[in-house]
């Protein structure tokens, strides 16, 4: 465990040794703002046309802050290859991944400590909206079950997207490549049930099960469905599972 924790830690580091960490961070907060923004805006102006603001049909949970986490979920589908793009691809670049391969640490704990590190670095990104959530407690009454499953489940799907960007990071020494081959696959799993109209019942419930998007759905109205919990645990040690297997065979060309 304390390999993974080194690795991790050595991770973190190096997104903040470069201006990528400040750029992301900056870019996500900066978008989340403006949709924030939006989001009250939209429920100030409905409530005072209904009259009975944060009560019923305008409550602000469902107006306001279930579409924010949902347009949150789409930010993370463009900021989620620019974490993961350098993982493996700028260590193959530089040559530094000859020395990592030979360390006495195992393949595992190499790909769990890159994995944190994303993590970490993504939930760093996630913390510094809480202060928008916080104001609402402040000057409003939103119900906080909602708020802590749509951030739980903001946290599952971004994991499920490091653990494909750092397999597709593997496969190649170029970080634009890695960088836009993840995103074309990230956005293939997020389209996936636009095909479910002219599908077959079958290939419907089938595209509906490997929606990384319609699992996240319930966790920004509050429910947390084991299914779900399920999907998102198996997509990210699948994920892994094959970075492990990209990672033994450049061992072996090694």
């Amino acid at each position: 465990m304390g390999n993974i924790l080194a690795i991790a830690q050595k991770e973190i580091k190096s997104y903040f040794a470069s201006p990528i960490a400040y750029v992301i961070i900056g870019f996500f907060a900066l978008v989340f703002g403006w949709f924030y923004i939006v989001s009250i805006s939209f429920f100030m102006q409905t409530a005072m046309q209904m009259g009975v603001p944060g009560q019923g049909q305008v409550n602000i949970n469902n107006m306001a802050i279930r579409p924010l986490l949902q347009n949150v979920s789409v930010v993370a589908l463009f900021v989620m290859p620019l974490v993961t793009m350098r993982t493996y691809a700028e260590e193959k670049r530089t040559g530094t991944i000859e020395l990592l391969l030979t360390s006495p640490v195992t393949d595992l704990q190499i790909i769990m400590g890159k994995f944190l590190g994303a993590v970490g670095l993504y939930a760093l990104m996630l913390s510094v909206t809480l202060i928008h959530m916080a104001l609402l407690f402040v000057y409003g009454n939103p119900e906080w079950k909602p708020i802590v499953t749509g951030y739980l489940g903001l946290l599952l799907m971004g994991a499920s997207f490091i653990s494909i960007g750092l397999l597709i990071s593997s496969l190649t020494r170029n970080q634009i490549v890695a960088g836009m081959v993840t995103f074309a696959v990230l956005l293939l799993l997020w389209t996936v049930t636009w095909a479910t109209d002219s599908a077959g019942p079958i290939m419907q419930k089938v595209l509906m099960a490997v929606s990384i998007t319609d699992h996240f759905d319930d966790f920004s109205k509050g429910v947390i469905a084991v299914r779900h919990l399920v999907y998102y645990l198996s997509f990210i040690t699948f994920g892994l599972f094959l970075t492990a297997k990209s990672v033994d065979s450049e061992r072996w060309r090694g």
